[in-house]
């Protein structure tokens, strides 16, 4: 059944279609350092919508599961192809086809990446807000796929916030265009915001209309301020939270998380128990701003430095977006994403200390601590000879308190990354059952056959 499957797309698609052991390898994983136990029956490189639909077409007919895949840089395993199914790469296609700077929009595919959206939209006076830290090397697909974050959404909003409308091939190969073009819509249910953050379990995102902003006008001023401990930065983090001041990027990373990414970029290592928040305000007001900011953070006991120029300024930054890098030179990585409410910041680092007491482990942590979310890195050995990462049931057994205390102070077991296969066991204890059916439910409607990147987000 198998090559039957594999001899359809070649006769459909040709040379798209890719069955060396190379790429077969690559789509098992992400980079979440997990990976399918098999690899797919073949790697699809769609070129055009048309290419999706013909994929979709033979996928429905032969009953055959479609994983759809970007850049490969998601974190919870989402995007991983497994044995038995087609891996459906759209990360060919990469095109802006419009902007429009009149109207504040562009429509683009989605295999383009984040970064080099702003970096053609600057032309125009332009930017698309979304800023996870993989930016240089994920796609808008992806993030909208995952509903993604990242360090400027505190002030600016997330990709849910950034998307007017996305065009869609369902199961069966039909397409849709769901939103609008214009600021406003209220036509009937709000399927685009549905399709956010999905998955791929509802359908391919084959293009999206961008929700675009003009170049903030001003100067961007970094502060960088060091605590002696963990829990003195996030009561800083919370003191400017309160004091109105929004900050565009407010970054917390704690002494393990700290002393990794100075070992790695080779800088002077830190005190031992020193966390350190890193802050930029923008706009107009920048300077003002970041002198306010300066006082709450030394009357919260930081010692802070301000950056003399935006040179400066983004080696500041550069420490924080080399987080995900220096977690890899300490292991294997299940790389968490809860969230909490803002005041809750520093309970919950409590929380994660007693857990790592409880079950004798370092849990290095960063903090987009401007919105509450929250990436605990548990770092282990668990590499096998498949590639698949084999998580110890010790780590899961913490990774389990940690979501609970998420949980118990409001919070949600994922901010930016998704469920994917990695938290899947914990999503009814977040939604109730009643709700975890009824979403369910919901996804059959768009995949009556469930042959859409299955065995994710909802387990089997």
């Amino acid at each position: 059944m198998s090559t039957d499957v594999v001899s359809l797309l070649r006769a459909a698609l040709g040379d798209r279609v890719d069955t060396s052991p190379a790429a077969l390898d690559e789509a098992r994983s992400d980079k979440s350092g997990h990976a399918a136990s098999a690899p797919p029956l073949a790697v699809v490189h769609a070129a055009s919508v048309a290419d999706v639909q013909a994929v979709m077409r033979i996928a429905t007919r032969t009953a055959t599961p479609v994983v759809t895949r970007g850049a490969g840089t998601g974190l919870a395993g989402g995007a991983n192809a497994g044995g038995g199914e087609i891996a459906l790469s759209v990360r060919g296609m990469n095109r802006i086809l419009e902007v429009r700077a009149d109207d504040l929009l562009a429509v683009v595919e989605p295999g383009i990446i984040n970064a080099e959206l702003n970096d053609a939209l600057a032309a125009h006076g332009l930017w698309w807000a979304p800023d996870p830290a993989s930016r240089a090397i994920s796609t808008v697909g992806g993030n909208i796929a995952t509903g993604a974050g990242g360090l400027l959404c505190a002030k600016y909003g997330v990709v849910r916030d950034a998307v007017l409308g996305v065009d869609l091939v369902l199961a069966d190969g039909r397409l849709l265009s769901l939103g609008h073009r214009s600021v406003k819509g209220v036509t009937g249910l709000d399927l685009t915001s549905l399709v956010i953050g999905s998955k791929g379990i509802l359908g391919v995102v084959v293009g999206a209309t961008l929700k675009l902003r003009r170049v903030v006008p001003g100067e961007i001023v970094t502060i960088a301020a060091t605590f002696p401990d963990v829990r003195a930065a996030a009561t800083a983090s919370a003191a400017v939270t309160a004091s109105g001041v929004q900050p565009a990027i407010m970054e917390l990373m704690d002494a393990a998380c700290l002393a990794a990414v100075h070992a790695l970029l080779d800088l002077e290592t830190p005190a031992p128990g020193v966390a350190q928040l890193t802050i930029q305000t923008d706009g107009p007001a920048a300077a003002v701003e970041a002198a306010t900011i300066s006082e709450v953070l030394q009357a919260a006991g930081g010692t802070v430095r301000v950056a003399a120029d935006a040179a400066e300024g983004e080696q500041l930054l550069a420490i924080r977006r080399a987080m995900h890098p220096a977690m890899e030179t300490l292991g294997t990585c299940l790389i968490e994403d809860v969230s909490v409410p803002r005041s809750a910041l520093p309970a919950m680092f409590d929380a994660i200390g007693r857990i790592e007491r409880d079950y004798g482990i370092v849990i290095p942590t960063v903090a987009h601590a401007g919105d509450g979310n929250l990436h605990p890195n548990f770092v282990f050995d668990g590499a096998t000879a498949s590639g698949a990462a084999e998580v110890p049931e010790h780590i899961w057994e913490a990774a389990d308190a940690l979501f609970h205390a998420a949980l118990d102070l409001g919070g949600t077991l994922t901010g930016e990354h998704g469920i994917g296969v990695l938290k899947r066991r914990w999503l009814a204890d977040e939604l109730g059952d009643d709700q975890w059916e009824l979403q369910r439910q919901i996804a059959r409607v768009f995949d009556p056959a469930g042959i859409l990147n299955p065995g994710k987000v909802f387990a089997p």
